[in-house]
């Protein structure tokens, strides 16, 4: 083998499958190296969408994709939606291609500092130093990527460590450690906040929001009064009839402010205290009442089950029964496009099991309060803030699990910065209806100016708001991308359209008009 090959073939034995890719020269022997019947390679048409599909995948499998990405701005493109997964704790392999030892001294024109892009968004970045070691470099990367929480792996390939011979393979071994249990004085110190009587909140995060640690969390909280909570963002939550519901923490600090204000107690389970997304004038960072006191049960890098499983030992809830979230039959809603309807159009269409990217921002902030007792279904949330997440995620996410709808709502600011994504959707057959809110303006940013203390927008502000000149043809768009779609003004449209998407295979794209 050479080392491309030994490269692709490690990948595969240490169980990453998958490739998101956007190749270009200096990858070609890679490219050549996909053959391998084991590996299956998507092309993606921006390397944004490689990351953010990497990220879905690795959400709804809790193990790494791998990328392929062109050189340093092929990285650079790359970097929003990982920052995106590296929020999210999504572990993923990037594999950077790079110009030949012998040729980079000639400071051609595609050379840049690779690694000085990939460091800050990395956890672990290393240059392939020869085809005979590489092998025991993609271990290494692959093994980073699958440590808890998740980690971000970047192994940058030169050209002839590619095409070199590879000789004997030869890997490291065990090198990913078992999740630790939390330490008992945390517990002992949790249960007896429990057993006090005062008012708690517990907040889960990560691992924690889905499976046996859900379940755990509702037993605790039928056995002590205490509340489940999640942040505004989570990265995947397992919600729906059937599950233990969690509330939500408002995003807008004054309302975020006002429902922590009631709880003397927080406990937190791989995640940290809420603190608001933006600093605003006069307003805090940290958004507990001063008199509130934070109990870390969990750390991020420990077994939530476990420290679960110790804290209803100790406050002898094994037989409980755990809070269940019961099915609430959702009227199909007509008339206009309101919030509420939307929401109401939502909860009743989804499917069984469906999965559900939210990049709404503004039209969806509403739709999770009325759907917590819809159907059983995945919700994914965008972690790191970065717009653009939405449709990528949504792909990675629907190839992860290709029996299961996904439904991604995006506004239609974000929605541009990926749009890619259809193109690859309709390649690989995938089943997920995009609904892209059409308000022809980046709504969260007039809220946001207003919010930010900055006056009412005048012209010059509002033209930098507004997306109406020209205004966006969504099914045109879609259509070229080869992705069915149709355009709905009203909500029993928009009911009707989700239920038919859901019983179709393969993408499509609903235009929700809201102007």
């Amino acid at each position: 083998m050479n080392g491309a090959e030994s490269l692709v073939t490690t990948l595969v034995d240490q169980g990453v499958d998958i490739c998101f890719a956007n190749p270009g020269t200096s990858e070609m022997h890679f490219l050549s190296a996909l053959e391998n019947p084991r590996m299956k390679s998507v092309l993606c048409l921006f390397e944004g969408v490689c990351t953010g599909a990497a990220d879905g995948w690795y959400r709804m499998k809790d193990t790494p994709a791998s990328t392929l990405l062109h050189l340093g701005p092929g990285l650079a493109n790359g970097l929003a939606n990982m920052h995106n997964a590296k929020r999210a704790s999504s572990g993923m392999v990037n594999i950077v291609g790079e110009h030949s030892a012998s040729h980079l001294k000639y400071d051609p024109p595609l050379t840049s500092d690779i690694e000085g892009l990939a460091r800050p968004l990395s956890h672990w970045v290393r240059r392939a130093e020869g085809s005979t070691t590489i092998a025991w470099d993609t271990a290494t990367a692959v093994a980073k990527a699958s440590e808890h929480p998740g980690q971000i792996a970047t192994l940058i390939l030169p050209g002839d460590t590619a095409w070199k011979d590879a000789g004997e393979v030869v890997v490291p071994k065990g090198l990913v450690k078992p999740r630790a249990a939390p330490d008992t004085a945390r517990v002992d110190q949790v249960a007896k906040v429990l057993r006090s009587g005062e008012p708690v909140l517990i907040i889960l995060g990560n691992k924690a929001t889905r499976g046996r640690a859900l379940e755990l969390a509702g037993k605790i909280a039928a056995g002590t009064g205490a509340r489940l909570g999640s942040q505004f963002f989570t990265a995947r939550i397992e919600r729906g009839a059937g599950r233990t519901p969690l509330e939500r923490i408002p995003y807008a600090v004054p309302l975020a402010q006002a429902f922590l204000a009631e709880f003397k107690h927080i406990v937190t389970l791989e995640t940290r205290e809420p603190v608001a997304f933006f600093s605003y004038p006069d307003k805090p960072s940290l958004l507990k009442g001063p008199q509130t006191i934070v109990h870390p049960l969990v750390e991020t890098d420990e077994d939530s089950v476990a420290g679960l499983e110790m804290l209803v030992e100790a406050l002898g809830l094994g037989g409980t029964q755990g809070l269940v979230q019961q099915r609430v039959e959702t009227p199909i809603p007509s008339g206009a496009l309101t919030p509420e309807g939307i929401a109401y159009a939502l909860a009743a269409a989804m499917p069984d099991h469906c999965i559900l990217v939210d990049e709404s921002l503004t039209t969806g902030r509403q739709t999770m309060g009325f759907t917590v007792g819809a159907r059983p279904h995945d919700l994914i949330n965008n972690m790191g803030g970065s717009i653009g997440y939405g449709t990528p995620v949504a792909t990675g996410a629907a190839l992860a699990c290709p029996d299961r709808r996904v439904f991604c709502m995006v506004g239609d600011g974000s929605a541009m910065y990926t749009i890619q994504s259809l193109w690859t959707q309709a390649r690989e057959g995938l089943n997920i209806t995009t609904i892209i809110f059409a308000n022809n303006q980046y709504a969260i940013l007039k809220a946001e100016y207003t919010n930010m203390g900055a006056g009412t927008p005048g012209p010059q502000a509002m033209a930098m708001i507004d997306i109406d000149r020209p205004t966006i043809d969504w099914c045109a768009m879609a259509k070229s991308m080869g992705v069915p779609s149709v355009s709905v003004s009203n909500a029993e449209d928009f009911h009707r359209a989700m239920v038919r998407s859901a019983g179709e295979p393969g993408p499509s794209l609903i235009e929700v008009k809201l102007y």
